[in-house]
């Protein structure tokens, strides 16, 4: 397949800008004021895919220093006019090196949302150790619904690209529409939980947040072959949360979990089994 781009969707939030002076520290990018949501993260995973595919142009347009400073230069002209509020940044990178953006509103959320210090634990007799750091408000709360059907990993699952039939069928079937306070989760294979069609999940098992393992490089037979989301390399690096296989026949009908993305930070969740039809997903081996 030749006829796609790689992309990323950003927000964009003035609100951002206080993050630092409302004592948010250890957030990254954002540790020094910028209204881009951890621009820094998502140049990252295109430049990841302009690899993969050997996108000569486009990596030399964003790679090291010098390209993240293009990139952010790029962000700031197209975002110059817009108000105070929230925006969903799209922001696409051809193979040329060319860099094309959409936006689009977005609704707000807290900032401890978008930065959380801990991810709350469903069992209150094992609480998350958390000293002094500030958890996200759990509010609003999606329905995390799985698909009726498998799908394989490949080059364009383990990859944010425009080539997004998968996640698209995914949510027809569910039937979700636009604005819909719903996830669904892919599921490959193997059985085990992929990713969300538009989010990272993670999952409470044995104490700790667990989030589906990604391989470094994309892999056929490795990894839950899924996308490593901006949102979920920052609460890997920051002990939120550990890879871990997640089995799909795991999942019970009303358990607790959270999704996370590059527009609208870590939202809790609320695991629906009801309409999940997968009738052929394997029995575990171990």
């Amino acid at each position: 397949m030749d006829n796609f781009q790689i992309f990323t969707s950003m927000r964009y939030d003035p609100l951002l800008l206080r993050a630092p002076s409302r004592g948010f520290t250890d957030i990254g990018w954002n540790q020094n004021p910028s209204p881009f949501y951890m621009l820094d993260l998502h140049r990252d995973r295109m430049l990841r895919a302009a690899t993969h595919w050997n996108w000569k142009a486009a990596v030399a347009a964003i790679s090291g220093e010098d390209g993240l400073e293009r990139l952010h230069v790029f962000l700031r002209s197209v975002t110059s006019q817009l108000g105070d509020g929230p925006s969903r940044l799209m922001i696409i990178l051809a193979q040329d090196g060319t860099l094309d953006h959409q936006i689009s509103s977005l609704p707000g959320t807290y900032l401890n949302n978008l930065f959380p210090g801990y991810l709350p634990g469903p069992d209150p007799e094992k609480p998350v150790e958390v000293g002094e750091r500030i958890p996200p408000m759990q509010d609003p709360i999606y329905q995390i619904l799985l698909d009726g059907q498998k799908t394989s990993r490949s080059e364009f699952t383990h990859y944010k690209t425009t080539s997004r039939d998968m996640y698209n069928n995914a949510r027809k079937r569910s039937q979700l529409s636009p604005g819909d306070m719903k996830e669904v989760l892919l599921i490959n294979d193997e059985g085990h939980i992929m990713e969300g069609t538009i989010s990272t999940p993670y999952f409470w098992r044995e104490g700790k947040w667990v989030t589906p393992p990604v391989s470094k490089r994309f892999d056929s037979s490795h990894g839950s072959g899924g996308n490593d989301g901006v949102t979920r390399r920052w609460a890997l690096e920051r002990n939120l949360a550990v890879e871990q296989v997640v089995f799909a026949d795991s999942l019970v009908d009303g358990e607790e979990c959270w999704i996370s993305n590059g527009l609208r930070g870590f939202i809790a969740g609320t695991v629906r089994l009801h309409e999940y039809t997968l009738s052929s997903t394997p029995q575990r081996s171990y």
